[in-house]
């Protein structure tokens, strides 16, 4: 059954004849006839009731002929749906995320929202690893990534930078300074997770740190962030760098001071190529954020 002999069908019911549907349709009549025998053969049915003086639906035709009109409704929608999602007005962007910072990921979203607000988002949080792999294998369309330099057989557009922050027990003699001096710092033990856990931010720090002619001097591991800044506010003098994600926690005997570097910087990573329809939404989306950097 083709669609091409549904529209036939529905042209000759509504206009009482073959030769006036093929006139609405463009074509001879002898193909409208020739595609109507073929469905009637195919169905099994007469669809009409044939004189020389008029044609009729069957009671067949008039049963089959609501059906007929939904099948072809349906597949109108499917060309205008395809065609939005061709232009981008509609669609399915998938995007790995970053946790936080703040309401950042909020705002973006309904920044998309405004320009294409017939886009849906699908968000998937992943590691860091899988996340790049899912782009790669194009099971993403984009994914957010935090502290990443380089990223082999993918593109990486920075889209926002963020402070770190220092914590260090409050009664340091670098507390009291507003932007501690790394040097100074590296001479406490730092509490950092191992490399394993997040090599891009690992070596953001350490990096830093021999940078600023010091070696990283590695106390206990990391774990989270809450349970770190309780053992240096208990435990022998220590220190830690975060970003923050959902504001700044508070915590005695602890201080927190801003890092004048490094920072950290959010790429967007995606597949070399042109953009998709749903990826340039999101292009632009990120292009009117206002701590996005150059995402032309």
């Amino acid at each position: 059954m083709e669609l091409r002999q549904l529209r036939y069908f529905v042209a000759v019911a509504d206009e009482g004849g073959f030769g006036r549907a093929a006139e609405r349709l463009g074509i001879v009549q002898s193909a409208v006839s020739q595609q109507i025998r073929r469905l009637e053969r195919e169905l099994g049915v007469t669809l009409f009731e044939r004189s020389t003086r008029r044609v009729r639906l069957s009671g067949a035709g008039e049963r089959l002929l609501p059906e007929a009109r939904g099948v072809l409704a349906a597949a109108d929608r499917a060309r205008r749906v395809a065609a939005d999602i061709a232009s981008g007005a509609e669609g399915l962007l998938r995007l790995g995320t970053v946790q936080g910072p703040g309401d950042r990921i909020f705002r973006l979203l309904d920044e998309l929202a405004a320009t294409a607000p017939r886009l849906h988002v699908r968000l998937r949080r992943l590691p860091l690893a899988d996340r790049l792999a899912a782009v790669r294998a194009g099971e993403l369309d984009a994914a957010l990534v935090r502290a990443v330099p380089a990223a082999p057989d993918l593109e990486l557009f920075p889209v926002w930078t963020d402070p770190l922050y220092a914590a260090l027990p409050a009664g340091h003699p670098l507390a009291a300074e507003p932007r501690p001096d790394l040097a100074r710092l590296a001479r406490l033990p730092l509490r950092l997770a191992p490399r394993e856990d997040n090599p891009p931010f690992h070596d953001l720090i350490t990096d830093a740190l021999r940078a600023a002619g010091a070696e990283p001097l590695l106390g206990p591991p990391f774990t989270d962030l809450q349970e770190t800044l309780t053992a240096i506010a208990a435990g022998p003098p220590s220190w830690t760098v975060f970003y923050e994600v959902a504001g700044l926690p508070r915590v005695p005997r602890v201080a927190l001071r801003p890092l004048a570097a490094p920072s950290v910087t959010t790429s967007l990573a995606v597949s070399p190529g042109p953009p998709t329809p749903p990826l340039r939404h999101l292009l632009q989306a990120l292009a009117g954020h206002p701590d996005a950097g150059d995402l032309r």
